[in-house]
């Protein structure tokens, strides 16, 4: 189906939540946590991938250039 990620797809998202899971994790030990911040985290974790999504495929950021005449040009 064209919505499921396709294998590569899943594996870099595995691989950047692996990496952002680690770098997190030493981060909080470097800082003497005592606990694992869990909510820190999950923060770190939805930054990431917010960060690796692709723009919608719906966005339109307005006209192009063949579009424009002396009425809608601004």
């Amino acid at each position: 189906m064209a919505d499921e990620p396709d294998a590569q797809e899943s594996f870099d998202r595995r691989a950047l939540i692996e990496s952002v899971i680690a770098a997190e994790l030493e981060r909080q030990a470097l800082e003497g946590a005592q606990r694992i911040d869990v909510t820190a985290m999950a923060e770190a974790i939805e930054a990431a991938l917010a960060a690796n999504e692709p723009a919608e495929p719906d966005f339109d950021d307005g006209r192009r250039p063949e579009e424009l005449n002396a009425t809608n040009d601004d």
